[in-house]
């Protein structure tokens, strides 16, 4: 009003210390296979220990959880609490994934940006897309690498599929409703810097070690020390409970 002052107020900030976790493995390749083969033997195998450790890391932004092992960092699915942990129903063994129940993760995230899901819940997806008696909203587009990516309501789907074992890091082996393992989960996140997102003390590091004295051998040793930061209990969102089943409108 008119001869009033301002009411004062401010934001809050809670300090929040986000821990980094030690990466990493060495690697030898054996003499004779540098010899005979050439010295680019050790940048072959050094890519294939950094893909390994990629998909390492990313079973650990899902499924990391400090209490089972503390050495990792604690991901998303032991993260998302409360009104961002949704269910898509208590059908025993899974409810099949509705988009109204989509949609609504969705409206869940402040600010989002992708979609995390398997392989399979893609293409459960693009199928109900091909029905015209269930829809939604598929398109794709091109990235940065010349590859396709599917799109639901204009959010990239981004797909978690194996880790460095080869088991399915979102497959239908989650607990449903009932308790059988027969379900998954989709994610709904916002990757941002004041989102959620990955931290790191410089990038990944692969050192020559050279040949080893026990045994006629060159090692290489590769460390990273990585983790992942959730700045606000709005920038991502689970849809559990997900059964193996058709997508319904």
């Amino acid at each position: 009003g008119v001869n009033e002052g301002y009411t004062e107020s401010t934001g809050i900030i809670n300090p929040v210390t986000e821990v980094l976790t030690i990466a990493g493995g060495d690697l030898d390749v054996d003499k004779f296979l540098i010899d005979t083969m050439g010295e680019d033997q050790r940048t072959v195998q050094e890519a294939m220990k950094v893909k390994a450790l990629a998909l390492r890391w990313t079973r650990a932004f899902i499924k990391g959880d400090t209490e089972v092992d503390p050495r990792e960092f604690s991901g998303l699915q032991s993260r998302i609490t409360g009104d961002q942990l949704m269910s898509a129903g208590s059908t025993s063994g899974g409810a099949a994934l509705s988009l109204a129940k989509l949609d609504e993760l969705i409206d869940q995230v402040d600010n989002p940006t992708h979609l995390l899901m398997s392989k399979a819940m893609r293409r459960k997806l693009t199928v109900a897309a091909r029905n015209s008696s269930v829809g939604g909203n598929i398109t794709y587009t091109v990235d940065a690498f010349g590859k396709q990516v599917t799109m639901y309501n204009d959010l990239p789907i981004l797909i978690i599929d194996k880790d460095n074992e080869g088991n399915d890091i979102l497959g239908f082996n989650e607990a449903s409703a009932s308790g059988a393992a027969t379900s998954t989960s989709i994610y709904c996140v916002s990757l941002s810097d004041d989102g959620v997102t990955g931290i790191q003390n410089g990038g990944i590091d692969a050192r020559d070690l050279g040949e080893l004295e026990a045994k006629p051998a060159f090692r290489t040793r590769v460390e990273w020390y990585p983790g992942m930061a959730v700045f606000t209990g709005r920038s991502a969102a689970r849809l559990r409970h997900i059964g193996n089943l058709a997508v319904v409108a």
